[in-house]
This record gives structure tokens, C-alpha cells and sequence, in this order.
């Protein structure tokens, strides 16, 4: 049976799991990324960010309430008139759920390094880094010497 403190960290995991997945889906929209872009300047009127684009001012709004429920931006309402500003909290949540994965690219990264070393060395004619050559089957490689 599950303890009240089991139940309340795996609902936390659940609501994290899903404000990761809203960030990462507003992200997926290039005129999102865009928007997103646009407010790095500081606040703007949700007017002046759609002069932005070629899109109606109704589809850059419908993008920006995208962007806040993500809690990418914040809106500000006064009357009729919408502010919004960038809330770059839930990027960097987002980069660090992709940065666990950087030691399985840093690892790639080096198999290839040592794989392009292998093939300039083979290229120049030097033996491969660790000292002797090797045969194809694995064993140390035997020089056909005539006497």
C-alpha cells in the first residue's frame, strides 16, 4: 500500500511529466518559437507581436494562450489590452530533462573522434592507437618474412 508521501511525489512526477509535455508541444510550432523570440525584447501588446507575422491577429492570440498554458508567457490584461512576457522557467526545465542525455551524445561524439583517428592513422600508414596492429581476426597481425 502506497503512503500519502508515495501518492503526493508521483502526482508531482505526473504534473511535471505534463507541464513538460506542454512545453516541449508549444515548442514544436515554429510561430511559437517565434513569438517566444520576439518577446526576449521585453513586453509587447499582443498586437504588436502579431505586426510581426503574415498570420491574423486571432491566430497569434490563439498561439500566445498555447504558449501560457505552457507557462512559456504571461499575460497581463487591462481591459481590452493583453501584455505579455517571456517566462523562460519552463525552458530551462526542458533543457534539463534533455541534458541527462548529453553523456549518451558526448559518448557518440567520442567513438566518432576515435574512429576518424583510426582512419587518418591508416591513411599515413601508422599503426592504430594501443601500439601493434591487429589482424582482421582479432590476434596480433604476423609479417610473411622470407629466409
Amino acid at each position: 500500500m502506497r503512503t500519502q508521501l508515495q501518492l503526493a511525489d508521483h502526482a508531482r512526477a505526473g504534473d511535471d511529466d505534463t507541464r513538460l509535455s506542454e512545453v516541449f508541444s508549444a515548442l514544436a510550432d515554429p510561430v511559437r518559437r517565434a513569438i517566444l523570440g520576439r518577446l526576449e525584447g521585453g513586453d509587447f501588446l499582443v498586437s504588436e507581436i502579431a505586426a510581426a507575422f503574415t498570420i491574423s491577429l486571432q491566430a497569434v492570440s490563439k498561439h500566445i494562450q498555447v504558449l501560457v498554458r505552457a507557462g512559456l508567457v504571461t499575460q497581463e490584461r487591462t481591459g481590452r489590452i493583453s501584455r505579455c512576457r517571456l517566462d523562460a522557467g519552463p525552458i530551462f526545465d526542458a533543457a534539463v530533462w534533455l541534458n541527462r542525455y548529453s553523456k549518451y551524445w558526448q559518448d557518440q561524439f567520442n567513438l566518432l573522434a576515435v574512429a576518424l583517428e583510426d582512419i587518418e592513422r591508416r591513411r599515413m600508414g601508422k599503426p592504430p592507437a594501443g601500439g601493434r596492429r591487429t589482424s582482421r581476426r582479432g590476434g596480433p597481425a604476423r609479417k610473411n618474412i622470407r629466409k
